[in-house]
């Protein structure tokens, strides 16, 4: 093997030095880090603890192969653990992030779950479709719809830019608009080829088909939606833009989250690929990779900050639940939509423990609180038809 693809671990002497909150210069001039994991191991060794992850890596392939192997997360799995400011806490890089906790959660009494009638069930893809004359198509998954330029197979739906209203005449533009409930969500591509995932409790109004040569426009009148937009290149340089009655997004061809639910005080604006402009009728920030806008609904402000990890925003669309630092309660609002379900939470301390995990959108409820509950931060819990309350 050639010495050339040697790197340099990190030793016990950096490790040290790091929990001790000494010099990294050394630490930072190993070639074995990239800013990137180095700030993620940085952020995370609390001191008197560190575990020898690095271990077996020898090479620079091999470092290569490490890399790629912890910006995964599980999909088939879920786990979840306490991330309490007090706990302490020790990184072991692998497919997730695990986390030991301190003793004071032990003491709990532990109760065996109270269950009447459970009636809560897991999301699945399904829709309400209504046309522009007002009339309702219910989309299920398995069920087949075909109609004009629309096509449907019960988990996506699909616009042809061709059919019986491939063009708009004069002030004629139909709309569409595709609803999806509590428990639900679905895939759509528009008739310029822009895909969007709907996650559930959201509403999209979007036309039939775009107008040549004019700004493409769809609104997102609340809930949750990732846009993977059609470049502009594709349409003649025509823009693209995403409506909300208290902000407007422009791009130029691009990947971006937009979460505006009725229930919540802010809209959130995620950049993965490209770049886009938000604006109201006060402000405006354009957003790089990685960014975020927050348009605070109270007092019509915007800020932007940089996302630690784009990933625990958009992976709902590829079937995952991704949390880190998430309060309980946060974490039971968005289940609550997966799941169609009502939660309560007794105690008002537990609703702000902050948890780190990631977990399948397929996993049963009851798995889920059963790996909240091994945490040792919550005692039982209650199912009664569709209300989940937290003890």
């Amino acid at each position: 093997m050639d010495n050339s693809d040697k790197i340099k671990p990190l030793s016990e002497e950096l490790a040290a030095s790091l929990i001790k909150n000494e010099s990294t210069s050394d630490f930072e001039k190993s070639e074995i880090f990239d800013e990137e994991i180095k700030s993620q191991i940085l952020s995370n060794i609390k001191t008197g603890e560190y575990s020898d992850i690095l271990k077996g890596i020898e090479t620079k392939k091999d470092w290569k192969a490490f890399k790629k192997k912890i910006k995964k997360r599980p999909k088939k799995s879920f786990r979840l653990w306490s991330y309490g400011a007090a706990a302490s806490i020790v990184l072991l890089i692998s497919i997730a992030f695990v986390f030991n906790k301190t003793d004071k959660k032990q003491d709990l009494d532990f109760e065996e779950p109270t269950i009447v009638n459970n009636n809560i069930e897991v999301g699945t893809d399904k829709a309400t479709l209504t046309l522009e004359d007002g009339s309702d198509i219910i989309l299920e998954k398995g069920q087949v719809y075909k109609s004009n330029n629309i096509s449907s197979n019960g988990e996506e739906i699909l616009y042809s830019p061709k059919g019986k209203r491939g063009k708009v005449t004069g002030n004629e533009v139909a709309y569409n608009m595709l609803t999806i409930p509590r428990g639900g969500q679905f895939y759509i591509t528009l008739a310029d080829g822009t895909k969007v995932w709907l996650n559930s409790e959201s509403k999209l109004k979007y036309p039939v088909t775009f107008r040549r040569n004019e700004t493409r426009k769809v609104e997102l009148i609340y809930g949750e939606a990732y846009f993977d937009v059609s470049p502009s290149t594709n349409h003649r340089g025509a823009k693209f833009k995403v409506f909300h009655q208290s902000q407007e997004v422009e791009v130029l061809g691009t990947e971006f989250n937009m979460r505006a639910y009725k229930d919540e005080t802010h809209i959130n604006t995620t950049l993965v690929e490209g770049k886009v402009s938000v604006s109201t009728a006060n402000a405006n920030e354009v957003l790089v990779p990685n960014q975020q806008s927050s348009l605070n609904l109270e007092t019509s402000k915007i800020s932007k900050a940089t996302v630690a990890d784009v990933y625990n925003i958009v992976s709902w669309k590829d079937g995952v639940f991704s949390f880190e630092n998430k309060p309980l309660k946060d974490i039971f609002k968005v289940l609550s939509r997966w799941y169609d379900m009502d939660v309560i939470i007794e105690n008002t301390v537990k609703k702000e423990e902050r948890f780190i995990g990631t977990f399948n959108k397929s996993n049963s409820i009851e798995d889920i609180l059963t790996a909240i509950k091994s945490t040792g931060f919550i005692n039982t819990y209650e199912i009664n038809n569709k209300t989940l309350t937290i003890k």
